[in-house]
């Protein structure tokens, strides 16, 4: 199939989850899917549908993005196994988008999270074209699979990395992204960190679990900036429970930390920080920054900051707006794809 040919399901797809995503239809869809999985908000599943749609679906984004690569036909589609995660709504649905459009077969294990949300889509994506019935499998064992894409811990990686070591494969490991401040930033730039930090409850890769600040730096403005997301946060059981669980240990053990009712913030050297807890750390000068930050790179998916000022950084607010680009872990999915001829 030519470019064209291999994108129209999907465009298609994306003009349908534009038109339909808030409608009753699709209204009843995001309530299943919250009562499958707490944490998937009808609000948050709502903005990851449309985040879906307007940024991996787009006919001039998906063009552009396949333009770098030589997709050739591929006469025998190779079986695909993809673990896929759960931890926000239809995370996974990027691998399956990279599997499908580059002509190989997909054998799916959906996250228990998050069935409703991956089977509606790729449903959908056979409704439009049917001949993708062909090449999508949704399995509980991958036995069959000829290379494989897992999501997981660092735990469930060593699980991985020793069941799918004599095929080609992916394994992606636990990763967080991190804010850099300067003290300079606007209250609506301070807002956007919010978003950053507690978009999806924190739960994805790429939310902001920690941020480095200047010394001295004063989290108030940052406090009073999130003031108008109290609500949201307060009044969501599981969230809120992790909140107080965080703070009664931090009261018992008597531990340094700021709390605004809702967030916590308190020092640490660690990146990856418990629900309702976000880390910081302090930096004498921007070679010290660069220094920290490069003994972590690793472990860090993005980087924000204030205009993107700091090399590599996207701007505050943009943290959970991956485009077609943006592969978990830095591997390039389509390139790993592509190999398998």
């Amino acid at each position: 199939m030519n470019i064209p040919q291999r994108i129209a399901p999907f465009v298609q797809l994306g003009e349908l989850l534009k038109a339909d995503y808030q409608q009753p239809g699709a209204s009843a869809l995001i309530q299943k899917s919250y009562l499958q999985n707490y944490w998937f908000t009808p609000a948050f599943t709502a903005q990851s549908l449309q985040a879906i749609a307007e940024h991996y679906l787009d006919a001039d984004k998906l063009r552009a993005w396949l333009a770098d690569y030589e997709l050739a036909p591929v006469d025998v589609p190779q079986k695909i196994g993809v673990v896929m995660a759960g931890n926000i709504p239809a995370v996974g649905f990027h691998d399956a988008l990279c599997v499908l459009i580059s002509g190989h077969h997909l054998l799916a294990k959906l996250s228990t999270d998050d069935r409703t949300l991956l089977s509606f889509l790729l449903e959908k994506l056979v409704e439009i074209e049917p001949s993708l019935a062909n090449r999508i499998t949704l399995v509980e064992r991958l036995n069959a699979a000829d290379a494989y894409i897992a999501t997981g811990s660092d735990n469930t990686s060593r699980y991985f990395e020793y069941y799918f070591a004599k095929k080609p494969h992916i394994i992606r490991r636990n990763r967080t992204s991190v804010g850099v401040l300067n003290g300079q930033e606007t209250s609506t730039e301070l807002a956007a960190l919010g978003q950053d930090i507690l978009q999806y409850f924190g739960l994805g890769c790429r939310n902001v679990s920690k941020v480095f600040v200047p010394e001295g730096y004063d989290f108030t403005p940052f406090y009073e900036a999130i003031e108008p997301l109290t609500d949201t946060y307060k009044h969501h059981h599981k969230y809120f429970n992790n909140y107080e669980y965080n703070r009664s240990v931090l009261l018992v053990n008597r531990e340094t930390h700021l709390d605004n009712g809702f967030l916590i913030v308190r020092p640490s050297e660690g990146l990856v920080s418990p629900i309702s807890v976000l880390f910081y750390e302090t930096y004498a000068s921007v070679s010290d920054l660069e220094e920290k930050m490069a003994a972590q790179a690793d472990k860090i998916q993005c980087v924000v900051s204030s205009g993107g000022w700091f090399n590599g950084s996207l701007p505050l607010g943009c943290a959970q707006q991956p485009n077609l680009y943006d592969y978990a872990d830095g591997v390039d999915t389509m390139q790993f794809l592509g190999a398998l001829g």
